[in-house]
Formats: structure tokens, sequence, C-alpha cells
């Protein structure tokens, strides 16, 4: 049985991507919520809203998600490279999580800041619509 199985639908989801985040190569972790302690580059994920997106037969979810990349140096390159490759990995990630299907994974916002001398802030808001997995097909908009 999945560590993942039994979750709601954003927890599962938070989870899945977490894990497929901090696998990539260069990253220091990824953690739901900013750390207390963090060496750069390490990812940060921020669940929510999570909204109703059922329909007559079946439960499903609208989640918003927030990727939030920090990383110092003198330019944001590396930041940037590692924000494509967490785009990857958000795509691998959300699939059939947990007795949820992904519907919809959709990149919504994107910007990438200096949030003081030689640091850097990359943040990635996204809108994953999600089906239980025993439902139906829903509505896919």
């Amino acid at each position: 049985m999945s560590a993942l199985a039994g979750m709601e639908a954003g927890e599962a989801l938070a989870a899945a991507i977490a894990a497929g985040v901090a696998a990539i190569p260069g990253v220091n972790g990824c953690a739901e919520g900013r750390p207390i302690v963090a060496t750069p580059p390490y990812a940060t994920i921020e669940i929510g809203p999570e909204l109703d997106w059922g329909h007559k037969t079946g439960a499903g979810r609208d989640i918003r998600f927030r990727l939030i990349l920090r990383d110092e140096g003198e330019t944001p390159a590396r930041l940037r490279a590692l924000t494509r490759k967490a785009d990857e990995a958000i795509g691998t990630a959300t699939g059939t999580i947990a007795g949820w299907r992904t519907v919809t994974c959709v990149m919504l916002r994107s910007a990438v800041t200096g949030s003081g001398p030689r640091k850097w802030t990359a943040t990635r808001d996204y809108r994953v619509r999600m089906l239980a997995s025993d439902a139906g097909a829903g509505p896919a908009t």
C-alpha cells in the first residue's frame, strides 16, 4: 500500500510534488512551507485554495499551488534551469496520486525576482484539476 493512500487530494498532491522536486539533482530539498533551516537552492510548496470540482457521480478537486525556489548567485541562471527541471518533475508527479487522477495541470503565472543581494526567488503558480480515480469522466476544462 502506498504511503499516500487515504490522503486528501491537496495533501497527496503536495507530497508527490515535494518528492519529485526534491529528487532534482542540485536541489537541496523541498518542503511544504518554508523550512527553518535550508541551504540554497531549495524549494517550498504552498497548497491552496482547494475547491470542489466534483460532478454528479464523483468527487473532484480544483487545487491551486505555488512552487517557490530560492537560490544565491550573481545571476538567476542556475535558478531558471532548476525551475525548468521542476516543471518536468511536476508533470511526472501529477498522474494518479492516492486515488486521484489528474485531469489538467496548468502553470498560471511565473516570476523570477531578486530577493536581496545575490539572492533570487522563482515563483510558479499552478492549477491542478483532479477527479477521484474511481469516478467516471468528468468535465475537463
